[in-house]
């Protein structure tokens, strides 16, 4: 027994020898790595920033009916491009036009009636003057008189009534622009409570784009500028993203931010304005705004140049022997994909490692590439 335990303890020993020596020899074998380098500096960069966007025409138009009844004719088709006053829809005229011939035949008997009780009053009043009747007689008359007038202002304000209904049933385009879907067919009855309007008028000769923004960046923009109007106007001309991925050639301009946050969300809608004299640009298509932030003399450096461990970027300094250190750093909210804009974590002068930031660990020897 006391052999056996002789043996083990002598076979652990040489086993804990063998890996130290392994260990010791693969560490004096593992050269040092070269490694790009770079000394920290400042310059002027541009940062980009994509936003998924909707299209909206500038004025989108609901066309309901202001009568009901049945729908007759269609004037227009699906993406055709109508203008002010246009005829899109008419209606079923015959009640319609039934309910203006009575009201002008009410307001002529309303004039005939006016006629006659003015010829009693005149009478009256000559009468009453030779003192042939009483006053009562001649208020009797006053009093038919002032009714056939009232008579005759309500039969004129139902002809109105009934000339503007008829005037209803033709359909006609508020402004300039493009007919969306025909929900409706002839033959249909239609009328103002209908769940789906007629169809939609598009004014796409220019377009909004909404998008929205988080409050970080509202808060952002306010702080530097003053406030988010201010901000607005400081804003360069952006670009669009169209959804096959090409860009949309005319730039836009941002001309609002709303003022209340989605609490939903924590964002806030941003409105810009495009140009649309190609009509390329459609009423509840897609897309995605590109908004660049111009930063001056700040410290830049590659995305090569970073590791990020969850929500913290790290890079590594190298001190005068070529030893890489772990430092953190503090990066602005925006990348173009290449670079960051160091907020807070580096100095001008500092050096770190350019490339293949990923490879290291903290305290490595680096051979820096000259």
């Amino acid at each position: 027994m006391k052999k056996k335990l002789k043996y083990m303890t002598i076979l652990c020993a040489a086993v804990a020898c063998l890996f130290s020596s392994c260990s010791k020899s693969s560490q004096q074998q593992m050269p040092s790595a070269n490694f790009e380098t770079m000394k920290v500096s400042t310059k002027d960069v541009t940062m980009t920033t994509k936003y998924a966007a909707t299209i909206r025409g500038r004025q989108d138009i609901d066309i309901l009916p202001q009568v009901s009844g049945t729908l007759t004719k269609l004037c227009v088709t699906e993406g055709q491009v109508v203008k002010t006053g246009q005829t899109l829809f008419i209606i079923d005229q015959v009640p319609y036009q039934a309910a203006l011939n009575t009201a002008l035949a009410s307001l002529e008997s309303a004039k005939a009636q006016l006629a006659t009780s003015q010829l009693e009053y005149d009478s009256k009043k000559k009468l009453y003057d030779e003192k042939v009747i009483s006053e009562f007689d001649l208020q009797k008359a006053s009093n038919s008189l002032l009714t056939a007038k009232a008579t005759l202002s309500q039969c004129e304000a139902q002809v109105v009534n009934a000339r503007n209904n008829l005037s209803y049933t033709v359909v006609k385009s508020p402004s300039n622009g493009i007919v969306g879907t025909l929900p409706y067919r002839q033959g249909a009855l239609v009328g103002p409570t209908i769940p789906q309007p007629l169809t939609t008028v598009s004014d796409n000769t220019q377009m909004y784009v909404y998008f929205s923004i988080n409050e970080v960046q509202l808060l952002t923009m306010s702080r530097e500028y003053g406030t988010a109007e201010a901000g607005i106007k400081a804003l360069p001309e952006i670009k669009m993203l169209l959804v096959d991925g090409s860009e949309y050639k005319y730039p836009g301009k941002v001309e609002s931010i709303s003022g209340v946050v989605d609490r939903s969300t924590g964002t806030v809608q941003v409105r810009a304005v495009f140009d649309n004299p190609e009509k390329l640009l459609h009423s509840g298509s897609t897309g995605y705004v590109v908004i660049p932030t111009v930063y001056k003399d700040k410290i830049v450096i590659p995305t090569t140049a970073t590791v990020q461990v969850q929500d913290k970027f790290k890079v590594y300094l190298v001190d005068k022997d070529n030893i890489a250190h772990e430092h953190i750093v503090v990066t602005e909210a925006l990348t173009n994909g290449k670079e960051y804009v160091i907020k807070d974590g580096l100095k001008v002068g500092d050096v770190i490692v350019a490339e293949g930031a990923g490879m290291l660990r903290d305290g490595q020897n680096i051979k820096p590439n000259k």
